[in-house]
């Protein structure tokens, strides 16, 4: 989780340089939280205004920077703005005005192949540490335990797709630092999502859609349940 904490980091640094700029002085717990409540589920876009190339790898980056089991990174991260494609997608999501209406439709995939030791690329991964040859291999047999014990590719792409909301979470947050907007999508017909975009289903699936762009209505009051309905400390 320490790359969480640094991604955090980040974050806030961010908010500091950008709140400075507009003059305002703001304690770095406020500035993250201001973040935090400015981010909500974006139901329309604003169809004129687009994220630039540098605020999309941004928020691009947080995804990347994310933490994931072992450290295998098991996501891939489609970004459309071809608005054809968008309309192609719009009627397998539930007709949502979030597909065509946002500026970059972030496709977020997880794994199954890639993720599997027989495909050699686990044991790339965890070579990229800095560590002894039989550091290595102990890293190797847990894994290959783990992974032995999910089961078939229904059970590894369960696996890798929730550990995709891990970077859905953290660029939805870089977005709202920027003040740009998002909606996380479930509501899509998997399948049919797949064949459109012409994945190859043994390497990876659609787990996530989630769309970015700019608001063109107010914010809708934040609703959350009390602290301490949610919350218990075990002392």
């Amino acid at each position: 989780m320490y790359i969480t904490f640094y991604i955090v980091l980040d974050i806030i640094a961010y908010i500091g340089y950008y709140f400075n700029k507009k003059g305002d002085q703001m304690s770095e717990k406020d500035m993250f939280s201001k973040a935090i409540n400015f981010r909500h589920a974006c139901k329309v876009f604003d169809e004129n205004k687009k994220i630039s190339d540098e605020d999309i790898r941004y928020i691009l980056e947080a995804g990347r920077l994310s933490p994931s089991a072992f450290g295998m990174e098991g996501w891939k991260f489609l970004v459309i703005t071809n608005q054809n494609l968008k309309e192609e997608m719009r009627p397998f999501c539930w007709n949502q005005t979030q597909i065509t209406t946002c500026s970059h439709l972030v496709i977020i995939l997880g794994a199954i192949n890639s993720l599997k030791l027989e495909s050699g690329i686990p044991q790339k991964r965890f070579q990229r540490r800095d560590l002894p040859g039989e550091r290595i291999e102990q890293y190797i047999g847990v894994y290959k335990n783990y992974i032995d014990a999910i089961g078939d590719d229904k059970d590894i792409f369960a696996w890798s797709s929730k550990q995709t909301y891990i970077a859905a979470a953290n660029m939805m947050d870089a977005a709202a630092v920027l003040e740009i907007d998002s909606c996380p999508i479930e509501g899509f017909e998997k399948r049919k999502i797949d064949e459109l975009l012409n994945l190859d289903t043994n390497e990876f699936q659609t787990s996530l859609i989630l769309p970015f762009g700019y608001r063109v209505k107010p914010q809708p009051e934040k609703i959350r349940r009390n602290f301490d309905e949610v919350v218990e400390f075990i002392r």
